[in-house]
């Protein structure tokens, strides 16, 4: 096994569970179209609670069935991958945050040329 540090970088969108995009929920539609972009990796977490912008609260009570509990989308590649997908999740997304950080990525591969 092969460690290899690599700068990249780390976006997350901040979502709702009940934002849609089309006729899906729009945390699904967004790892469909980073899956076919080609994007390293995403990761859609989701929060017990929280609030954003419009300052209105999210939370899941115990008789709550139609929680609109906060998501978040972790993508992690290159910068020229990650800025090459912008405009397409600028065309999917409303009012939400996204942040952009710089990560160190140890990436593990195996050698498959020893694999029978």
């Amino acid at each position: 096994m092969t460690r290899l540090p690599e700068e990249h970088l780390l976006m997350r969108i901040f979502i709702g569970e009940s934002d849609r995009f089309k006729h899906m929920p729009l945390y699904e539609a967004l790892i469909d179209m980073l899956k076919n972009e080609g994007i390293a990796g995403a990761t859609v977490l989701r929060g017990i609670c929280g609030f954003g912008v419009n300052r209105l609260y999210h939370s899941q009570k115990l008789l709550d069935l139609s929680a609109d509990l906060p998501l978040i989308v972790e993508v992690v590649d290159t910068s020229e991958k990650i800025n090459a997908v912008m405009p397409l999740i600028d065309d999917m997304i409303g009012d939400c945050m996204i942040t952009l950080e710089t990560v160190t990525v140890t990436r593990h591969f195996r050698d498959n040329s020893s694999q029978h």
